[in-house]
């Protein structure tokens, strides 16, 4: 950081002064840049309605913290700066906001809060000027002209209330941020509606809100985890950008035993583990996972293969397959090949099924970090996640036929 020199008897200058208010926010500015980037980021301004309910709502204090240029005017005598820095502006107090209900029965109307980096010189006074001609006797403002002239150059959030155009309650859309602002709060109100609650209130999921302070920060990812042991979408949550990601494929079923014939286990799926970046808050990802094939009857169907699990494009694991030379009246061959990972940093490997041997059906393939299913008179499901199920038996004399049993589900993990 840059520090002015002052000397003893020296005359001081304005300029002194400036320079070094202009030196402690450019050193500010860089800390800030450090430590958050060079954002948009924001702390507080939170968005609640007012004590009592009524048809306003409150933005509380809090900062706003993006990239700008030093002085883009000139501060008092020195010239403007167009160098780059990263400024923080500040609110103190709340600001509030007044919403009006659509006036048609049936329709609703989203407001959006938007928000900016707004910098401004404020606070005139007319300053008393030393006069040489009579110094015991200062001008009122400079040349005596009695003007005011702004004392400060503040730094705040600027908010605008932007309203949507109603329509008919579901499909009433919210309004696009406009150029340099960044939407915050979305804020839904319906016809006939006097109030407005707190769960009308939902945040911009592209806004960057600051999730965590540093007391709560912690080497790798945070506590944000989301388990799919069935298909769904993952929403990016608000702040988040990257996430780590670990998928299973499905075990496959095993086949049905016959007569002096005990069948093979099925195979397991395969597994993967991705750091998955470039993702937008907000953002769906659609995440399938895949589901454990069926396991074969006697006299009746065939056993399935294991289904894909994966999460969008990035990354995914196959499921356990079912041994070709495997048929309903030879079923004693274990599934093979087994599933693997694909696209992950780290990619494995499924175990492929056992065969069947004297009376006792295969055991069912491992997934990575699953389970492999032990042999038995029965068929038994895989172990979950991704496991093949086990072969079936053919009874202590050998020559009763069981069932065989179905793979375990695949399985996606999301942490953030």
């Amino acid at each position: 950081m840059d520090r002015n020199l002052v000397y003893p008897g020296s005359i001081p200058l304005d300029t002194d002064i400036l320079s070094m208010n202009r030196n402690f926010m450019i050193a500010l500015g860089y800390l800030a840049k450090s430590v958050l980037g060079v954002g948009p980021a924001i702390d507080g301004l939170a968005c609640s309605p007012t004590a009592p309910t009524s048809m306003s709502v409150t933005v509380g204090p809090g900062s706003l913290t993006q990239l700008s240029v030093v002085d883009v005017l000139t501060y008092g005598s020195l010239a403007p700066d167009s160098t780059p820095l990263v400024k923080s502006g500040l609110n103190l107090t709340a600001t509030s906001f007044s919403l009006a209900a659509p006036t048609t029965s049936g329709q609703s109307i989203n407001y959006l809060i938007q928000a900016t980096l707004e910098e401004a010189d404020a606070n005139p006074v007319v300053l008393p000027y030393y006069n040489a001609a009579n110094p015991s006797q200062p001008f009122s403002g400079p040349t005596n002209s009695g003007a005011s002239q702004s004392t400060s150059r503040v730094q705040r959030v600027q908010f605008q209330l932007k309203p949507g155009v109603p329509a008919t309650t579901g499909s009433q859309l919210t309004p696009a941020a406009d150029s340099g602002w960044i939407g915050l709060y979305v804020i839904s109100v319906a016809y006939g509606q006097t109030t407005v609650e707190a769960g009308a209130i939902s945040v911009v999921p592209t806004a960057p809100f600051l999730s965590w302070k540093l007391p709560a920060l912690r080497p790798g990812f945070g506590s944000g985890v989301q388990n799919f042991t069935t298909s769904g979408t993952f929403t990016v949550p608000p702040g988040v950008t990257q996430v780590e990601v670990e998928v299973w494929g499905a075990g496959s079923g095993s086949y049905a035993s016959v007569a002096n014939m005990p069948s093979g286990g099925g195979s397991g799926g395969g597994y993967a583990r991705a750091r998955v970046t470039g993702l937008t808050p907000g953002q769906t990802v659609p995440v399938t996972v895949g589901s454990g094939g069926t396991g074969g009857a006697v006299g009746g169907s065939l056993p399935t293969a294991g289904g894909t699990s994966n999460f969008g494009t990035q990354v995914s694991a196959t499921g356990g397959a079912l041994n070709y030379l495997a048929t309903a009246s030879a079923p004693q061959n274990g599934g093979t090949p087994a599933g693997v990972g694909v696209g992950g940093d780290v990619n494995f490997s499924g175990s492929a099924g056992q065969a069947g041997a004297l009376n006792q059906g295969g055991l069912g393939g491992a997934a990575p970090m699953g389970g492999a299913q032990n042999s038995g008179t029965f068929g038994n499901p895989g172990t979950f996640p991704g496991g093949g199920a086990s072969g079936a038996g053919t009874g202590a004399n050998g020559t009763t036929p069981y069932n065989g049993a179905a793979g375990a589900n695949g399985l996606v993990v999301v942490r953030w």
